[in-house]
Formats: C-alpha cells, structure tokens, sequence
C-alpha cells in the first residue's frame, strides 16, 4: 500500500508513568504524514515512548492513536535501538521468523524474508548466524524484520547511532528508499541526519510539541548567518538555554 493512503493520528495523546509529577508524553496532537518525519529531542524527551505508544507496544493513560487507511495485519512495525541477534538463527531465519510471529504461513514468511533482506542490501549475508554479524548489518536486520511484516508505518528509534561512517551512509540510503511506499518516522539526535532525508520535523522537550512541521520551515528557525550547520542552530533554537 502506498503511503498516501495512510494516516496516523494523535488525539490528546498522554503517559504518566505510576506517580510521577510529570507525564512522559502530554496532551500531544500530531498527525503522522505521508512521507518521513524525523523526532528530535534531548535525552528524556519523551522520543523513545512516543514510538512505543505509536507502535503498540505502551499504552496511553489518555488520549488515543488512531490508524487509517491499512489493509496490513500489522500496520506498524517498530525496531528498536537495540536489535538482538538470536542464538543459532541466520539472518533469513531471524526475518522469517518475524513475519512468521505476525501469522504468516512459513512459505510466505521465508519469502518475504528474502524480500526484505534484499531491500535492506543484506541478501549476501542471508545465511550468516546474525551473532556473527557487525552492528550496522544486526540494525538491517531489524529493520528487515520490520519489512517482513508488511507494516505501512516504519518507526525506528536512533537507528544510525554508533554506526561507522559507510554503515551510518548505507542506512541512509535505505530509509531514503523506503521514503516511496512507506511512512517512516525516526528518533534521533544527529541533526546531520536530517539534510535531504526527511519531509517533516517534530521537536520533543520533555514530552511537548515544540515544534511540528515541513522541515523547510523547521530550517528557517536557523540565524540567518548560521549556513553551515542550519539544522543544529534551528534545533537548539528551539530549547531552553543552560545555565552553567
């Protein structure tokens, strides 16, 4: 399904962990939009939870996610920072395995596997244990995971940190792709992620919208005389300075 024809929406959107004085996510609305959105935010922003509770795996204390327009029986899939590599699987196996978690039969979860593999540029790599795999390939593999499902929403949490130069460029270039017939959001703060790879900026401080928008309009946040390093000078912009 083509991304134009399916929408997320975020109504009042609010979590507060036990007792704590303040929520981790509050009264948020936002409307997830074709195309890739890009989540910023300092540590403890709220950027992790707000993924989680778009992706299922929170629930809200108030306020509602609703999902429109998929035919898919998993219509988000949600990779994490952290991908584990199981003991004694490939990396086709891992995937399939994936789909087959979501009801699909063992034919078709291997053959989206070797679909989803492909697209993630790891078919070379199919049958290599994935606990012999470098990090950047496990995060491939966790984002082919994601693929295997058929979701139409892609959330990735800091998939590019740690990652060496070629591997940081290589997953670039992926999630550019998936950009065509997915909507994608990602977490991260490595504002030199966001040149030419995102449609939409949403700015997180301490589980607020600060920001939501076009990421042309985010970059216009920037000081004029700021033209090397625009996205990092609008980001910083828009939070509260530190006191020494």
């Amino acid at each position: 399904m083509a991304a134009s024809s399916f929408n997320v929406r975020c109504r009042g959107l609010t979590l507060r962990y036990g007792r704590a004085r303040r929520p981790s996510i509050e009264n948020l609305d936002w409307d997830v939009h074709p195309g890739s959105t890009v989540l910023l935010g300092p540590n403890g922003a709220g950027k992790s939870t707000l993924l989680m509770l778009l992706g299922g795996g929170l629930r809200p204390t108030s306020g509602s996610v609703s999902i429109e327009g998929s035919s898919t029986r998993q219509p988000v899939g949600f990779m994490p920072q952290n991908v584990a590599a199981l003991r004694g699987l490939t990396a086709r196996q891992q995937v399939a395995y994936a789909g087959w978690l979501q009801g699909l039969r063992n034919s078709e979860a291997e053959r989206r596997a070797d679909e989803a593999l492909e697209r993630v540029n790891l078919s070379s790599d199919a049958g290599q244990q994935t606990k012999a795999l470098s990090g950047g390939q496990l995060r491939r593999v966790g984002l082919a995971e994601v693929l295997v499902t058929g979701a139409n929403l892609i959330l990735l949490d800091e998939p590019t940190v740690g990652l060496d130069p070629a591997e940081r460029s290589r997953f670039r270039t992926i999630m550019s792709d998936l950009r065509s017939d997915h909507s994608i959001v990602v977490s991260t703060h490595l504002v030199d992620d966001l040149d030419g790879l995102f449609d939409e900026v949403l700015v997180l401080q301490r589980g607020s919208v600060r920001f939501q928008g076009p990421l042309e309009d985010f970059m216009h946040l920037a000081p004029e005389n700021e033209d090397r390093r625009r996205a990092e000078a609008a980001y910083l912009s828009l939070l509260p300075e530190r006191t020494a």
